[in-house]
């Protein structure tokens, strides 16, 4: 699952992304509005952290242009007003939630969470074929085997499940569990699906889930 942070307070910025990027989650950060919102607009992203307060262009200014161009990524507004005032307008806006400063980090989490569940993402356990995965308690199970998976592998095998017969290219793969800054010059794709397979795709499975597609990437899909 890959995030975007629109925030210029170095401290507020760090402080989520760390905590999200321990959650499995990829992050990139922006700091001002401008930039913010061409990230947005050209990538991919499952949901946005937006503050109202920006540089060169304000929060509420690039909510209202994102929706303008047809941008349906959920997003979490951040505001150190707490007005009804400020409130409402986000929501009129199209913001799908808010958080007033400061807040706890479990918070945020959940607020996440739920706007993605409410968004394109499903029920709360992925499933596919004889394999699911929980979020809320990050328990995957083939079967009724559980598996045990690190940081890197969980948030692979989530974006395969949210993605389930689509073939997807390594480069997308990457911005989605890695982030912005990755290097495409390595294989940590391969390794990590390599990964996967040695803990899902066993003789102790009749079926193989995980496909390669040849020079383009993979895909979970049957047999």
């Amino acid at each position: 699952m890959r995030i975007l942070i629109i925030e210029d307070e170095k401290k507020v910025a760090s402080f989520i992304k760390r905590g999200l990027e321990q959650e499995s989650y990829a992050v990139d950060v922006v700091e001002d509005g401008i930039e913010g919102q061409h990230y947005a607009e050209v990538n991919e992203y499952d949901a946005i952290i937006l503050d109202i307060m920006l540089p060169k262009k304000s929060g509420l200014e690039v909510l209202k242009d994102l929706k303008a161009a047809g941008v349906k990524t959920p997003v979490l507004l951040l505001t150190a007003r707490d007005t009804v005032e400020d409130r409402v307008k986000g929501l009129n806006i199209g913001a799908d939630d808010y958080l007033t400063k400061p807040f706890a980090f479990e918070e945020l989490l959940a607020r996440l969470r739920v706007l993605m569940r409410r968004g394109s993402h499903g029920s709360p356990v992925l499933k596919f074929a004889d394999l699911s995965l929980d979020p809320a308690t990050r328990r995957a199970k083939r079967g009724d085997v559980d598996v045990e998976l690190t940081v890197k592998e969980y948030a692979l095998l989530e974006y395969l499940l949210r993605n389930p017969n689509r073939v997807l290219t390594r480069t997308l793969i990457a911005e989605h569990v890695w982030d912005q800054t990755f290097d495409s010059e390595t294989n940590v794709v391969d390794v990590y699906i390599n990964h996967l397979r040695s803990k899902l795709d066993t003789k102790d499975f009749p079926k193989r889930l995980i496909h390669t597609v040849r020079g383009v990437g993979y895909v979970l899909k049957e047999e």
